[in-house]
């Protein structure tokens, strides 16, 4: 079990990670401007 964790390549983890919160940022914006009627 500890090997599998070992063996996990963080950096891959991490950088995906960061990937999926920058696409889901950009419509969430979106979103959250159109619900608020464009005003921030």
């Amino acid at each position: 079990m500890f090997d599998a964790i070992a063996n996990i390549n963080w950096e891959v983890v991490f950088q995906l990670t960061s990937v999926a919160l920058i696409v889901i940022a950009g419509p969430a914006v979106i979103f959250v401007l159109a619900f608020r009627n464009g005003n921030l």
